[in-house]
């Protein structure tokens, strides 16, 4: 065996490799929480590309129809984007707060008017109750009478009680200020260092391309830029595939619900819009929520409204949504159905957001394979396709 530079840099790649894995199984814990403190360190960097690559997909539309061949406005082209995407933005949260706040203040105000009849009703079964029971008032008396209670001791004993729970209120209070303070700046951190991205996304991404050409060889950096390029485009599609479901699906109820006459159709229309970018299961938490308004006001009309959601429901689980979602990442229904099930029960909501896109393109590779492989084995698509029908 012939000793050159390269077979001894790759032995010694291979032991210093065998080496730190043997480490890292002896010592997970400490491995554990190095990766936590350096996620923690380096979440509003996160955070911010994650807002940088949401942000980009309604930006990169307006950036396209606005000064399309006016050379001037080109250099202000990209900041007035950037601009016009936050105010959109803005005023869609500011939209669905203007049609959810007063619906849930006027659901609060029934309940409130509702509480002094509720009171009524309180106290005319505890009066039933006390006559029912003035029967064996003497029994009770003569059963009273024998305890011997340390009234002394359980005082003593509820004062310490009240203490430590006052400590840990207090406690806790402290953490909540600092982890709200913490969790504000986080966000604003975030939120600036996604503008940086947004204004200089050609520049970081050649930079980056720069990069992977310079570390890996030629053939693996050219594939992990493709792969990158399919990832980029799969989540976009996902995003807005995304947001045209929970408009369709939303638009669905409001229709449904003033066509029966139903209450707050409209504020559950946005409900079930917002909650529904949470895929498949998002729905049923603007269902809860509608139900919960409307029985307020009919409880039969809420149970109505719970068998038109189960029925609009199965139209946008297996039609609308696996369609519509689905043609936008270019993965079959029946895949939409998996990625989510396996996404959810990993990962929760998370899981469901990001499964959906990353089977795409686990999909897109893997077909791509097994076409490159049928091409390499010259197999012919006799073998494969379907076999012509028999009349």
């Amino acid at each position: 065996m012939e000793w050159n530079k390269q077979t001894v840099r790759s032995l010694l790649l291979i032991v210093c490799g065998g080496v730190a894995f043997y480490s890292i199984l002896q010592d997970l814990g400490a491995v554990g929480a190095a990766l936590g403190w350096m996620l923690g360190t380096l979440s509003p960097f996160l955070l911010g590309g994650a807002l940088a690559f949401v942000l980009n997909v309604p930006m990169r539309a307006i950036e396209r129809h606005l000064f399309p061949r006016a050379r001037r406005g080109a250099r202000a082209r990209r900041p007035l984007a950037l601009l016009l995407t936050l105010l959109a933005v803005l005023g869609v949260l500011a939209l669905a707060s203007l049609v959810i706040g007063p619906g849930i203040a006027e659901a609060v105000m029934s309940i409130i008017g509702e509480i002094p009849a509720a009171f009524e009703r309180l106290q005319k079964q505890l009066q039933g109750l006390a006559e029912g029971l003035s029967a064996y008032l003497p029994q009770i008396q003569t059963w009273a009478s024998g305890l011997e209670i340390d009234w002394m001791g359980l005082s003593q004993k509820a004062i310490g009680i009240a203490r430590s729970w006052s400590a840990a209120l207090l406690s806790s209070g402290g953490g909540l200020i600092g982890g709200v303070v913490s969790g504000v700046s986080t966000f604003v951190i975030a939120l600036i260092f996604s503008f940086y991205i947004l204004l200089q996304k050609e520049k970081l991404s050649r930079q980056g391309r720069q990069v992977l050409c310079a570390l890996l060889p030629e053939r693996y950096a050219v594939r992990t830029l493709e792969v990158l390029r399919l990832a980029s485009r799969t989540f976009s599609s996902f995003l807005s595939g995304q947001c045209l479901e929970a408009c369709i699906l939303g638009t669905l109820f409001v229709v449904a619900m003033s066509l029966f006459r139903m209450p707050y159709a409209l504020l559950v229309g946005v409900l079930i819009a917002l909650t529904a970018l949470i895929p498949i299961v998002g729905a049923f938490i603007g269902c809860a929520v509608g139900a919960l308004l409307i029985a307020i006001d009919d409880p039969w009309k809420a149970l109505w409204f719970i068998l038109l959601f189960l029925v609009l429901q199965q139209i946008e689980g297996n039609l609308i949504y696996p369609h519509v979602v689905g043609s936008s990442v270019g993965l079959p229904s029946i895949w939409v159905l998996v990625a989510v099930t396996l996404g959810g029960k990993l990962w929760g909501i998370a899981g469901m957001l990001l499964f959906i896109p990353l089977c795409s393109v686990l999909y897109a590779l893997f077909r791509g394979y097994v076409k490159r492989r049928l091409r390499e084995r010259a197999v012919p698509p006799s073998r494969w396709e379907d076999p012509p029908a028999t009349g």
